[in-house]
């Protein structure tokens, strides 16, 4: 009796699970063309940031910003370096995600934010180490670029349920859909990639 009822929990369990994540991935196929516009205009201003030289105070900013982040992670191990990214990214896709209730207006700052500011590093990387320095990058963002991309999408479409007829229902949907693809796809994707990319940085630098 006892291996009955453990083995109906186990299957309910599983079934919890596989209906969330199948539910999640309808809501992101849904929403594909939100994901597939913050995608594009991320990567023309990462195009911008990389051919484009940064006026003298925007590059003054932005190295500050990154000598601020490396004087914050310098001392940390393995873990702490892991936990630093995947906290930081969290917060960064959720607040992107929620605040596109907004028209959208967080979300898109947010893309055209984190592109340009990739684009510039790449160029300074570039110009300093070489091309090939752009392949050394690509394992940093092979996991935390799309969890990125979907929850600013995501944070897209919320912005859109005031354009809706029916707003208060799809404001209802649009919010639950995105917490629920939050907690079972990009919560996952975050923690893989600041595994690697936490690793990576405290092995290679």
């Amino acid at each position: 009796m006892k291996n009955k009822i453990k083995n109906l929990k186990k299957i309910k369990k599983q079934s919890f699970f596989r209906e969330n994540y199948y539910e999640s991935f309808n809501y992101i196929n849904e929403s594909r063309k939100y994901i597939y516009f913050a995608i594009a205009v991320f990567f023309i201003f990462t195009l911008i940031g990389f051919l484009i030289p940064a006026p003298q105070e925007i590059a003054e900013q932005i190295l500050k910003f990154i000598e601020e982040l490396l004087k914050k992670t310098e001392n940390m191990n393995q873990f702490e370096l892991i936990r630093f990214i995947f906290l930081n990214n969290l917060q960064s896709s959720f607040y992107g995600m929620i605040f596109g209730v907004f028209l959208g207006i967080f979300p898109m700052i947010t893309i055209i934010a984190n592109g340009y500011l990739l684009g510039f590093v790449a160029a300074m990387s570039v110009r300093y180490e070489g091309i090939s320095v752009l392949w050394r990058l690509f394992p940093h963002g092979i996991f935390e670029l799309p969890a990125v991309f979907i929850s600013l999408g995501l944070g897209l479409k919320l912005g859109m349920f005031i354009f809706q007829k029916n707003k208060s229902e799809d404001f209802k949907k649009y919010s639950w859909n995105s917490v629920k693809v939050f907690v079972f796809i990009i919560i996952p994707l975050l923690i893989v990639a600041a595994i690697i990319e936490g690793s990576l940085i405290f092995l290679f630098g």
